[in-house]
């Protein structure tokens, strides 16, 4: 049995049969990148070492896939047999890997959002799955970019959308619902069938009654439970059929008083049957929630080199969280000595990757409160890679404050659709940040096993694109400043940077194309919350010469 810390709530893992292919399967190759990050996992690691830290500054561009779409480009990057798959709001498109050549494009009209941002497909079976900013999750036929299915999983009309990379396994597409900063807009995980897009399970992450609804106490149709919301990607134990979810924050965001109570399961990480979506455990990192720190970016699921199964969940606390995977044994029904097994959870360690300042300070209806991470601080979308070799997790992280001045609870009333947050000032309702002059960015490493930081570099703006670390010993990413950087994995040194023009907050990927390992990045973030400037969106290779 694995040591444990603490442990929450234990839920028998119940036993259920594998459901014949329906798709065709894809044969996993070290060179593809099928998910938001890479994995099922998640780890956000690459085994190709032809490019590495003797040979990186040899790097260079080899091509370019250029779209005249300017939106928020957060897209993960998927690349499959050589193709790369990347989103920019409402087009898919597929791209040759080796030339940057497009292959096909796909554009489905829908209403513009206020973010303009989606994150990416999943790739299973010979087919792709994305949601869209009108709460609808599609399937692709990735070879030839014909859209099979459209299946709607919320309403548009509530603030409710799905920006989030789908994750895809057994025959099942697992998205939610984002939204969860609007009023009464609560959120739901879906698995879906892959072949027809028709929902084989549901779990809401604000239930509609039993234990967990009883932590809303103050619960009415003038406050409803509001939050837990997802917005990035998921994790899966394949062993296990296990699905791991991170939860966004209850709301009003900032308002303790109109919600006592642990608000669960908002703030947490989720182990669900992958196959029923029953509930088998979970852990709630950020409890009383009062900062809009969401349990953002998708968990990873790593094994320590003393071979301790981990769930490592980036929040934007600013706080990387190791958090054990073990098991504990109870009585089996029946007598005679039997144990029965049940999934837990402990948290080993909370690593700042970021300035924290104010976290407990009270806000006040009186004046603004400072705080730091702000609500756009900590970790956000893209979240943690792990180096199997050294035994070390990467994260990138977002140095910038946040002041809130409440309004009244005398006047405080939410509005179906808009914002529910109980900032004072609606045209600011996630808070006042800082001048740009005050932010700046971490690239932090932190020892998978301790929580120990290794080695920490400060970069003069915050930093939000993927980070992926290689088996040539080196870690990618990308800035806002617009340059592709490579550091070395052991030192924190950079030893190869190339701009692009354009900020970069989507995905930093390794994936091999015409015999060769590549390095690809997703170019052009411009966003209403972001002050930068990113131009179109378009894709960079590089490659070695």
């Amino acid at each position: 049995m694995y040591r444990l810390v603490a442990l929450l709530l234990l839920a028998a893992c119940a036993s259920h049969p594998q459901s014949s292919p329906l798709l065709t399967p894809h044969a996993a190759s070290a060179g593809d990148w099928a998910f938001y990050n890479g994995s099922l996992s998640g780890e956000r690691y690459s085994p190709l070492n032809q490019i590495t830290t003797a040979n990186v500054a040899r790097l260079q561009q080899a091509c370019v896939f250029e779209t005249q779409d300017t939106v928020s480009f957060q897209s993960g990057i998927v690349a499959v047999g050589g193709t790369l798959y990347v989103t920019a709001f409402n087009t898919t498109y597929a791209i040759d890997g080796a030339t940057c050549q497009q292959k096909w494009k796909l554009t489905r009209a829908e209403p513009p959002t206020g973010l303009r941002v989606n994150r990416g497909v999943a790739y299973s079976g010979g087919m792709l799955f994305r949601g869209t900013g009108d709460a609808h999750v599609l399937g692709i036929d990735a070879a030839t970019g014909k859209l099979l299915w459209d299946v709607a999983i919320g309403d548009p009309k509530k603030g409710e959308s799905t920006p989030m990379a789908p994750l895809a396994w057994n025959d099942l597409v697992f998205a939610g619902n984002a939204g969860g900063d609007e009023f009464g807009v609560t959120g739901r995980i879906y698995a879906l069938d892959a072949a027809t897009g028709k929902t084989v399970w549901q779990f809401n992450t604000v239930p509609d009654s039993g234990p967990a609804r009883a932590t809303w106490p103050k619960a009415s149709p003038a406050n409803p439970p509001t939050g837990g919301a997802t917005w990035t990607s998921y994790a899966l134990d394949e062993l296990t059929g296990t699905l791991y979810v991170s939860t966004g924050n209850p709301a009003p965001d900032f308002v303790l008083a109109l919600r006592p109570g642990d608000n669960l399961y908002t703030n947490a990480i989720l182990a669900l049957d992958a196959r029923t979506g029953q509930l088998q455990t979970y852990i709630q990192p950020i409890k009383h929630d009062f900062h809009d720190w969401d349990v953002a970016a998708a968990p990873a699921l790593i094994t320590t080199k003393t071979g301790v199964p981990l769930v490592i969940a980036a929040a934007k606390n600013g706080l990387v969280y190791g958090i054990e995977r073990g098991r504990t044994g109870t009585p089996a029904g029946g007598g005679g000595g039997a144990m029965s097994e049940s999934l837990a959870l402990a948290i080993l360690y909370g690593t700042a990757a970021t300035t924290r300042e104010n976290v407990e300070t009270p806000l006040s209806s009186d004046s603004l409160t400072r705080f730091c991470p702000g609500s756009q601080g900590g970790i956000e979308w893209n979240g943690p890679s792990y180096h199997r070799a050294s035994g070390t997790i990467y994260v990138n992280a977002i140095d910038w404050c946040t002041s809130v001045k409440l309004q009244r609870l005398d006047t405080l009333h939410g509005t179906p659709g808009e914002s529910w947050t109980g900032m004072d000032d609606p045209q600011m309702a996630f808070g006042k940040m800082d001048p740009i002059e005050r932010w700046k960015g971490w690239v932090v490493a932190i020892d998978a096993e301790t929580g120990a930081v290794r080695w920490k570099v400060q970069t003069s703006k915050p930093m939000v694109a993927g980070i992926t670390a290689t088996a040539g010993g080196l870690v990618f990413t990308g800035d806002l400043d617009g340059q592709v950087i490579a550091f070395d994995a052991m030192k924190g040194n950079i030893l190869w940077r190339k701009p692009t023009g354009g900020a970069i907050g989507g995905g930093v990927i390794a994936f091999e194309a015409g015999g060769k390992q590549r390095i690809a990045a997703a170019v052009g973030m411009n966003s209403p919350i972001w002050p930068v400037k990113g131009g179109p969106a378009r894709v960079v290779v590089y490659a070695l010469p």
